[in-house]
């Protein structure tokens, strides 16, 4: 860790400051589990296939965020991340209601939304056959 982890005892609870992890082992555990809180993980890289490959190498994609100046590079990385939300030079991005909201891989149980939910109650069906 790089900057961060102080806890604050204030009159209303206990807080933690944020904390900013650089350069990041990959195997290590903020890397590879979702972190609930003041936390932001800064690692490099040489091309945008190494992103996607170490953004996805773990069982969960909740949400993502992507820091660049170029947006089409961003958004080049944003269709290869397996993530239910990526934020775009932003953290937390506020969504409205009607939005799509869930994780792939093991975060959570599908998407949440009223557009979304109602596909929990219905089912799909496929049928073939010949004449």
């Amino acid at each position: 860790m790089s900057l961060g982890a102080e806890t604050i005892d204030q009159d209303n609870g206990f807080f933690v400051r944020p904390m900013v992890f650089l350069e990041t082992q990959e195997d290590a555990k903020v890397m590879k589990e979702e972190i609930f809180g003041p936390v932001v993980n800064i690692n490099t890289f040489v091309d945008e296939d190494e992103v996607a490959e170490k953004a996805n190498d773990t069982e969960f994609g909740l949400y993502t965020a992507v820091y660049t100046k170029d947006i089409n590079r961003a958004m080049r990385i944003v269709t290869k991340l397996e993530s239910g939300t990526v934020g775009v030079n932003c953290t937390s991005p506020t969504t409205a209601h009607d939005l799509p909201f869930g994780g792939y891989k093991s975060s959570g149980l599908g998407r949440e939304g009223w557009n979304v939910s109602l596909n929990n109650f219905l089912g799909t069906k496929f049928h073939s056959g010949k004449g």
